[in-house]
């Protein structure tokens, strides 16, 4: 694990909030070196799946050309849905590195149960709260400008 990834996905995440998205930032990276990034684009797109995870993942998939992304970590600024979740795991990512939990303590619960090991997968390993109070700063910032409109 290394924090310098966590800042980039927090990076992402801005990016993600100057259009007007919630800001939730990914990073993925390989033996060392960044692969792919993401930012969420559900609004800006009309698309329920255009979230970072999943866009890093499809680039990660394209500059490997392998849907497998075999050790490979993802850095992530907010606790991925179960929707992530389970695609981060069928992608073969090893571990999750996430800067602050989702405030749905049944996400977590979940989360859990879809990165234990199964019959065709091998478990994820799974770290939050790593960035709590830049990520809250930065989650909060954003449903407040979202509320004053």
């Amino acid at each position: 694990m290394n924090l310098k990834y966590m800042e980039m996905a927090i990076e992402e995440a801005y990016k993600a909030m100057s259009v007007n998205e919630v800001p939730v930032g990914c990073i993925i990276v390989k033996d060392g070196k960044v692969i792919s990034t993401g930012y969420n684009k559900k609004e800006s797109l009309n698309a329920v799946t255009r979230h970072a995870e999943l866009i890093a993942i499809e680039k990660a998939s394209s500059v490997l050309n392998n849907w497998r992304l075999n050790d490979c970590d993802i850095y992530i600024t907010l606790e991925p849905c179960p929707m992530c979740a389970s695609a981060i795991k069928q992608a073969r990512i090893k571990n999750v590195y996430c800067g602050l939990s989702n405030s749905d303590v049944n996400n977590l619960n979940i989360i859990n149960q879809i990165f234990q090991k199964d019959k065709n997968n091998k478990s994820v390993n799974f770290c939050n709260d790593l960035a709590v109070e830049k990520v809250n700063l930065l989650m909060k910032s954003f449903f407040e400008k979202q509320r004053k409109k």
